[in-house]
């Protein structure tokens, strides 16, 4: 028998099989269903997808075979792999000098027959074959070619389907890894900045208190503005806080269950609301899901209601109904409104839809995306409709547990 000769750029050939990591996965229903329809169509006993390591040949899928896989230097897929011709064909294998010596041509179930295509990747690297193998002489006709060819096709995307998702496999990994090192990051950011800003904030009331009498008006102003800038850095470091710390919320069995007024209640009492305001409270409903996201939701939609509002009176309407499967709620306020062409950008990250609220502070542009991170973590989705100067209403709904 002939020594087996090796395929050039042989390295890369590895490396790229290498790539693939499909070798010693366990057996794939749609790689099965490709060998056993070129088994069916071929009319032989053994169809097989064969991949060529450094020293052995390994089987994804085996149809009528018994083992998974043989040494390299005796395969027949290795000469299949460096041939030019579409498909690879020994008619009588105990009669070609290639093959005439080689142990799988003897015992009960012989190699006689051989038919095999070779599986390129886009580099043109030949990764393996699909092959079909009979123990009697036989040859194959132009049909059963063609549909050998057009099968290694089919093997080659799904190859290539495979190697997408690992790229896309790794990149979710990598961005799990950066997103965490954000959130721990904006964490320690957050708990080391918190205390030197509470302190300020008291150091500035000292000031105010002891020395007083002693700082002039325009003194005192500016004491305010640091006073009132240490609050709205401090409710910055909040909020960022708070978006990356959304996933924890949802994550979990936290489900309670609940009346949708009751929460409602809870949420107008956390906001300790000055303004003149009429709250319109939805039909009761008793709610199965996490109470404490939709808590952090409604708290930030029905908060906008009274802070970016230029009404005399502010009037807020929250309705709440469900169906199958989900729990819908509308928050409509009469505020200020939101621009048409500010509405698709409202809930990215950082993003503000007003210069100032009602108390002439500037957002930070943070809510509405945690709201909507929140809201795509309960298997929901929020919208938003609004005319200028005349009423918001934001539209979401959340699964059902």
């Amino acid at each position: 028998m002939k020594t087996t000769p090796i395929p050039a750029e042989e390295v890369n050939r590895l490396k790229a099989l290498r790539n693939l990591k499909i070798l010693d996965t366990a057996p794939e229903k749609q790689f099965d269903e490709v060998s056993e329809l070129a088994s069916l169509i071929c009319e032989t006993p053994v169809a097989l997808i064969s991949l060529l390591d450094k020293n052995r040949q390994w089987f994804k899928s085996c149809i009528g075979f018994s083992t998974n896989e043989t040494e390299r230097e005796i395969s027949f897929c290795n000469y299949t792999i460096k041939s030019d011709q579409e498909i690879f064909e020994i008619s009588d294998a105990r009669i070609d000098s290639r093959f005439k010596n080689n142990p799988l041509t003897f015992g009960e179930k012989p190699i006689i027959f051989y038919a095999g295509v070779a599986l390129r990747d886009d580099n043109g690297f030949a990764l393996g074959t699909l092959c079909v193998i009979d123990h009697k002489p036989k040859t194959l006709n132009n049909k059963q070619r063609k549909a050998l060819a057009y099968l290694g096709n089919q093997v080659v995307q799904l190859f290539n389907i495979r190697l997408k998702n690992n790229i896309l496999r790794e990149s979710q990994k990598l961005l799990k890894e950066k997103n965490n090192q954000l959130k721990n990051f904006a964490g320690v950011v957050s708990h080391d900045m918190k205390m030197p800003l509470a302190n300020m904030i008291v150091t500035i009331d000292i000031l105010k208190s002891k020395y007083g009498k002693k700082i002039d008006e325009a003194g005192i102003e500016y004491l305010r503005n640091l006073k009132r800038s240490a609050f709205k850095l401090s409710d910055y470091i909040s909020n960022i806080l708070t978006h990356y710390e959304s996933d924890s919320i949802t994550d979990g069995n936290q489900i309670e269950v609940f009346e949708i007024n009751t929460l409602i209640e809870d949420i107008v009492e956390m906001l300790d609301v000055t303004e003149d305001y009429e709250l319109h409270y939805p039909k009761n409903v008793k709610l199965s899901t996490n109470r404490v996201a939709l808590e952090q939701i409604l708290l930030n939609l029905i908060g906008n209601c009274f802070k970016y509002n230029d009404k005399e009176k502010i009037i807020i309407s929250v309705e709440c109904y469900e169906d199958d499967g989900y729990y819908n709620f509308v928050v409509t306020d009469n505020g200020i409104g939101i621009p048409k062409e500010k509405q698709a950008s409202i809930f990215n990250l950082f993003t503000t839809a007003a210069d100032k609220d009602r108390r002439g502070s500037k957002g930070n542009g943070i809510g509405l995306s945690t709201v909507k991170k929140i809201i795509r973590n309960l298997g929901g989705d929020i919208k938003v409709e609004s005319k200028v100067g005349i009423k918001t209403s934001f539209k979401f709904f959340i699964e059902k547990e």
